[in-house]
C-alpha cells in the first residue's frame, strides 16, 4: 500500500443537503418501484418490447451499469496492481462504487423479468452449458470479492492480504465483462452478435463508462463537501479516460469492419451503419461523435479544464447508452435469418425490422438502478471512512487545486 499517510472521513449524515439528496434518490426508487408494480400487474404489454425486442430500456440500462461497475473498479486495480500510489488514496471509493454500480443494475434486471421471483431457480438449478448461469456465479462472485478487497483497505489488521485481494478482484472483473460480453458473442441466432470481438470491446466498454462515472461522483463529492481537488490528478484521469475511449473505438472499428468481411453479415452493417433510422444517428451522432470523438478533443488537450473534464465524462455516458441501444436494440431490431440463402414469407412479420419505442413505466426503472447506485455509494460513504479528506496534494509539490468553485490556486 502506499507508503504515505492518508486520512480519510466519512460524508457528513443527517445534514440538510444530505438528507434532501437521500430523499430525491429514495423518490426517483419509489417510482421505479411503482414502475415494476405497473409492468408486474398490467403484464409487458404495457411496455415497448414485443416477440421481437424482448429486451427493451431496462436492459440498456442494467447492461450499461453492470458494464460500469466493473469499469469503476480500474481506478483501484490501478493503485494496488500496478503500483501507481497517486491512485491509491482512491481505491476505497473505486471498490464501493463498483459494488453499489452493480447492485444497481443486477436490480433493474431482475425486477424487468416479469417474475422476479423465477432468480431462485436461476439461483439453485444451473445449467452450465449456458452462459447465463456463469453470469449468476461471476456477479454474485463479484460483491464477495469486491467486498473483501475493500476490507482489506480499510482495516489496517488486513494488510498482509491486500495484495492477492486487489489481483482476485482485477482478475475477477476482467472475467465479470468478458462473461458479460460473450451472452452477446454467444448468441449465433443474431446476426448483430455472434462475435468474438464481444468480449474485448465489452472490456473497453468498461474501462471507459466506469472511469466517466468515477471521476463524476468525485468531482461531485468534492465540491459537495468543499474538499480541495488536484487539477492534475483529475487531468490524468482524464488522460486515461481519453485512452480508453480510443480503445473503445478501436474494437467498435473491428466489430464493424469484421462483420463487412462476411458476405452474410452485409445486411446487418448496412441496417446499422446506413439505413437503421434511430439506431443509424444513435451510432454516428451520438455513440461515435459525442461520446467517442468529441471526448478525445476535451481529454487529451494538455491544458483541460475542470469544465471540460466533467463535460467528456458526462458524454462519454451518454455514448455509452447509446452504444449498449445499439449493440441490444438494434441488434434485435433486425430480423432473424431464419433460413439462411433463402427466402421465407408468412403473416408474422418475418424478415420485417422490428419497431421498438419504451415506455415512461421503462425508462423509470432504468433511472431508478441509477438512483440505487448513488444512493448506495451515498450511504456506504456516510458509513465509513471511504473519501480522503484531502486531494489537493498530488505527487507534485506544486500541483493546482480546485476550490469549491472550480477556481484554481495553490495547493497549501
Amino acid at each position: 500500500m502506499s507508503t504515505h499517510r492518508v486520512d480519510y472521513l466519512a460524508i457528513p449524515a443527517w445534514t440538510k443537503g444530505w438528507l434532501t439528496l437521500v430523499a430525491a434518490l429514495g423518490a426517483v426508487v419509489a417510482v421505479a418501484g411503482l414502475s415494476v408494480l405497473y409492468m408486474e400487474h398490467q403484464g409487458h404489454w404495457v411496455t415497448g418490447m414485443t416477440n421481437q425486442v424482448v429486451w427493451g430500456m431496462p436492459h440498456v440500462f442494467a447492461i450499461f451499469l453492470i458494464v460500469a461497475a466493473s469499469g469503476a473498479l480500474n481506478v483501484a486495480s490501478i493503485g494496488s496492481v500496478f503500483g501507481r500510489e497517486v491512485y491509491q488514496p482512491l481505491g476505497r471509493l473505486s471498490a464501493l462504487m463498483a459494488m453499489a454500480l452493480l447492485a444497481g443494475g443486477l436490480a433493474v434486471l431482475v425486477l424487468d423479468l416479469g417474475r422476479p421471483d423465477r432468480l431462485i431457480v436461476a439461483m439453485t438449478h444451473f445449467n452450465f452449458k449456458s452462459i447465463f448461469a456463469w453470469n449468476v456465479i461471476l456477479y454474485s462472485g463479484f460483491f464477495a470479492v469486491v467486498g473483501f478487497y475493500l476490507w482489506t483497505m480499510i482495516d489496517w489488521r488486513m494488510k498482509r492480504v491486500y495484495k492477492p485481494a486487489a489481483i482476485t478482484a482485477f482478475l475477477w472483473r476482467l472475467v465479470l465483462t468478458t462473461g458479460t460480453g460473450s451472452i452477446f458473442g454467444f448468441l449465433m441466432a443474431r446476426d448483430a452478435y455472434n462475435a468474438a470481438v464481444m468480449a474485448p470491446l465489452f472490456i473497453a466498454m468498461s474501462f471507459a463508462f466506469g472511469l466517466a462515472l468515477f471521476i463524476l461522483f468525485l468531482m461531485g463529492s468534492s465540491k459537495a463537501l468543499d474538499r480541495p481537488l488536484s487539477l492534475e490528478l483529475l487531468r490524468k484521469k482524464g488522460r486515461l479516460l481519453g485512452l480508453f475511449v480510443a480503445a473503445n473505438l478501436y474494437f467498435v472499428a473491428i466489430q464493424h469492419v469484421t462483420a463487412l468481411y462476411q458476405a452474410d453479415r452485409g445486411p446487418v452493417e448496412a441496417f446499422i451503419l446506413l439505413h437503421g433510422g434511430i439506431h443509424t444517428w444513435l451510432f454516428w451522432a451520438v455513440q461515435v461523435g459525442l461520446g467517442g470523438v468529441l471526448p478525445l478533443i476535451l481529454t487529451l488537450r494538455p491544458d483541460a479544464s475542470r469544465d471540460r473534464l466533467a463535460a467528456a465524462a458526462i458524454l462519454v455516458a451518454l455514448g455509452g447508452m447509446a452504444q449498449i441501444y445499439v449493440i441490444l436494440i438494434g441488434g434485435q431490431a433486425f430480423p432473424l435469418t431464419l433460413f439462411p440463402g433463402m427466402e421465407t414469407t408468412s403473416s408474422f412479420a418475418d424478415g420485417q425490422v422490428a419497431s421498438y419505442v419504451p415506455s415512461l413505466a421503462e425508462v423509470l426503472l432504468g433511472l431508478g438502478g441509477f438512483a440505487l447506485a448513488l444512493l448506495v455509494t451515498l450511504l456506504g460513504a456516510s458509513a465509513l471512512r471511504i473519501l480522503p479528506a484531502s486531494l489537493g496534494d498530488g505527487e507534485e509539490a506544486t500541483a493546482e487545486v480546485l476550490d469549491a468553485e472550480g477556481e484554481p490556486h495553490a495547493a497549501q
